[in-house]
């Protein structure tokens, strides 16, 4: 029998055709399978696709299944590809939604994600929406930063970097005149739309801001140190005690809240803290451990009169000094 050429290929190619130009409205009857096949080279006869057909619904652990519509306007779809439609939308939302990708690489990532699902329900995937008024990055360069700490924190190893600050002219300038840091990273979080490093250092614990460090290398031969804090360290706890991820000391601080707040505190500090009612049934205490900082007393005034420090007193009067000094300014 002679050879007949690309049919080594011929599974794959009617996979990815089943994949990409059928769902359940759109399924294709055999000779239009055959016709895509030949448009992409590959020689087929009906009666191989129908056996090609019956291999890929045989084949074990397989995730897709390929459905036949009887009937007129009938013929074969497939009904469950890598991921669901939803599934590829959240994905999409996330992508759109990070400031720290570009907005090319998120178009590029968008067109790759559509791959995992028909042509039809790609134009789904179009939710530019969520770009409109969020401010993308113009540096790719901070995904193969996040790829090297990655392998970094697999490894076990240490990693070097240039931390950055923006100056006047929108350029990142190295701290420190180019002083290179040396640190041992633990993990990666997101907070408030960008990546931060947790990484032991001094003696302690500290966070990093991934799009400010720059010609991160890893440091082969080196042993990450820090595990006996970090085996004792609860990330969850250390994100809620910052605001806008400034450090500051470390206070177990009680708000005062109207009750229209309880949905803003949960949101803020979870459910685990307990919401005491008052005895004026129109306010709450909510007692917290908060990395004190301008940034939190910031967060406190956005509630106006709703919410107030009650106390330690030491922070209910920084908290007034950092009002006292905002009102001079307006004065």
């Amino acid at each position: 029998m002679p050879r007949v050429e690309g049919q080594k290929r011929k599974l794959l190619a009617l996979l990815q055709i089943l994949i990409r130009d059928t769902d359940e409205n759109h399924p294709l009857s055999v000779p239009q399978l055959v016709e895509k096949l030949q448009d992409e080279g590959i020689v087929s006869e009906r009666k191989s696709v129908y056996n090609d057909l019956a291999t890929l619904k045989e084949i074990p652990g397989a995730k897709y299944d390929i459905v036949q519509q009887r009937g007129r306007g009938g013929g074969y779809y497939m009904t469950d590809a890598p991921f669901e439609l939803a599934e590829l939308k959240l994905l999409v939302d996330a992508v759109y939604a990070s400031k720290f990708i570009t907005a090319r690489k998120s178009k590029t990532l968008i067109d790759k994600l559509g791959q995992f699902t028909s042509r039809y329900k790609q134009a789904e995937l179009d939710r530019k929406v969520l770009v409109s008024g969020r401010i993308k990055s113009t540096d790719e360069k901070i995904l193969y930063t996040v790829d090297a700490l990655h392998t970094a924190i697999t490894a076990g190893e240490q990693v070097q970097f240039k931390y950055c600050d923006w100056n006047l002219q929108k350029k990142m300038t190295p701290r420190h005149d180019g002083l290179l840091y040396c640190v041992s990273p633990w993990v990666l979080v997101w907070e408030n739309g960008n990546y931060y490093l947790i990484a032991y250092t001094e003696g302690r614990l500290k966070h990093y801001r991934v799009d400010k460090m720059q010609s991160v290398h890893q440091l082969p031969g080196t042993v990450r140190e820090g595990a006996a804090e970090y085996a004792d360290f609860d990330v969850n706890t250390y994100m809620q005690q910052m605001f806008g991820m400034f450090n500051g000391p470390c206070k177990r601080v009680t708000l005062l809240c109207e009750n229209r707040f309880a949905g803003a505190m949960i949101d803020r500090f979870g459910t685990v803290p307990i919401l005491v009612p008052c005895p004026d049934g129109e306010h709450f205490k909510i007692t917290v451990d908060i990395q004190v900082s301008p940034q939190f007393f910031g967060w406190v005034a956005g509630f106006g009169a709703g919410v107030s420090v009650s106390g330690p007193p030491e922070v209910r009067a920084e908290m007034k000094k950092t009002l006292d000094r905002i009102q001079e300014i307006y004065r």
